[in-house]
């Protein structure tokens, strides 16, 4: 419920952002911060949220974001000033980043491993109903209720939530760690803050212009710092040694590529929808109700793969047919093709998404779970940032969007799926032979 609550608001703000900025009295660009805002604390606070759930009890901890959430959303649909809505989203996407990382370490936490892959495909189900109704429920309440009802309508789901939660059983006590490596929280969360606020703002500012480059540097600098804190403290943030697990890091890495394919997919069908086949938020909202669907119901397909077969084999897959199906979305001319080849492309993309979340889980202790969903969270959710971002600073300046245009970023993220489905289809191969060969 509480993952629903953060997909659901995800997917609907996007349709509202005009109609937001009309009410606000603000240019459009400004009210981008709306979105970009919420991004921004949600990425950078993962790895933190996480690690703090592993020390201080996942139900606690996810009890916290829910409430925060919940009261945050409450709070934008009552606000009269732009400014104060953006921090709104500030506070809000850190309840997000609450809820993401803690909410499947839980499940990791409270049921055993050969429940826990099915535990995290329904849970991605039922987060699945949000991506599918969110860009429905984004255009219609904004064309027929208003705006603040998109921001009122979590209310009722972060409430139920967090009464849920209080009736979970939980190992929460006797944790033997509770130490807080409070400097490697602040390293980490300026770094991701900085990296990510520099690929968002890049189509606004340009790649190579001074504030972006500044942002970068500055993450990159917190980041070689945080390296050296984490290598030196006792109880450090994260264990370095996960970035050793070749596994978890082809996995993450897949992830993330996936992540990003779709943002760019979905970027591009909405401007598409809107700007080449001049659909009304309505119409472009249900038009995306097929592949949304088809987002929703790869979490228990995820779930059930990933008790049956090698996490890198079906991901390799799922790039590969990722891959085509953006070829198709780049060549396709008729609405109904279109929209078939997107819903494909969101459905392979999206089961190596959960896919990802759910494999992560199992090659990490289960008392570092949070520590290990929350660094994979903040790679794809970074991963989608500079997809979206590399759209939009592609298309900047065009006087016209055409289908050819908008084919150029889809094509790219074509690439990039089928060259990593290749990397993951040589590893594995090079393993079978290796195998074959009593190599170790």
């Amino acid at each position: 419920m509480a993952l629903f609550c953060v997909q659901l608001d995800l997917f609907t703000l996007n349709l509202a952002v005009p109609s937001m900025a009309a009410d606000l009295h603000v240019a459009p660009a400004a009210m981008q911060w709306a979105v970009s805002g919420y991004l921004l604390a949600a990425g950078a606070l993962m790895i933190a949220f996480g690690r703090l759930g592993d020390l201080l009890g996942h139900r606690r901890v996810l009890l916290i974001g829910v409430t925060v959430f919940g009261a945050a959303s409450l709070a934008c649909a009552l606000v009269s000033s732009a400014g104060v809505l953006v921090a709104l989203r500030v506070v809000q996407g850190a309840g997000a980043a609450m809820i993401m990382p803690v909410g499947l370490a839980l499940l990791t936490d409270v049921f055993p491993a050969a429940q826990r892959g099915r535990a995290m495909g329904f849970a991605f189900a039922v987060a699945g109903v949000g991506t599918a109704a969110g860009p429905f429920v984004g255009g219609a309440l904004t064309e027929w209720a208003g705006w603040r009802w998109i921001f009122l309508i979590n209310v009722p789901f972060a409430m139920v939530a967090a009464l849920l939660i209080r009736k979970i059983p939980t190992s929460d006590r006797g944790r033997k760690q509770t130490v807080v490596d409070w400097p490697g929280v602040a390293l980490v969360t300026v770094a991701v803050a900085a990296l990510i606020g520099g690929v968002d703002r890049s189509h606004a500012w340009g790649w190579v212009s001074a504030r972006t480059l500044g942002l970068f540097a500055v993450g990159a600098l917190a980041l070689v710092a945080f390296v050296v804190v984490e290598s030196r403290v006792r109880h450090p943030l994260i264990n370095l040694s996960l970035f050793r697990d070749r596994k978890y890091v082809m996995i993450t890495s897949t992830g993330t590529v996936a992540n990003a394919a779709i943002a760019v997919c979905l970027a591009v069908a909405a401007l598409y929808l809107q700007q080449v086949r001049h659909l009304s938020p309505v119409g472009a909202g249900v038009a995306y109700l097929l592949p949304a669907i088809a987002i929703a119901l790869m979490g228990p397909v995820a779930g059930r793969l990933s008790r049956r077969r090698s996490p890198l084999r079906v991901l390799a897959a799922a790039t590969a047919i990722g891959g085509a199906a953006l070829l198709a979305v780049a060549s396709a001319h008729g609405l109904p093709f279109y929209i078939v080849a997107v819903g494909v492309c969101c459905a392979a993309l999206q089961l190596g998404y959960c896919l990802t979340t759910i494999a992560t889980q199992s090659v990490v202790r289960r008392e570092r779970a949070g520590e290990a969903s929350g660094v994979t969270l903040t790679a794809m959710v970074t991963g989608a940032g500079v997809g979206t971002a590399l759209t939009d600073s592609s298309l900047a300046g065009k006087a016209v969007l055409t289908s050819g245009v908008l084919s150029g970023p889809l094509l790219v993220a074509a690439v990039a799926c089928l060259g990593t489905a290749g990397v993951l289809a040589f590893v594995r191969s090079g393993r079978a032979k290796g195998a074959v060969a009593g190599t170790p």
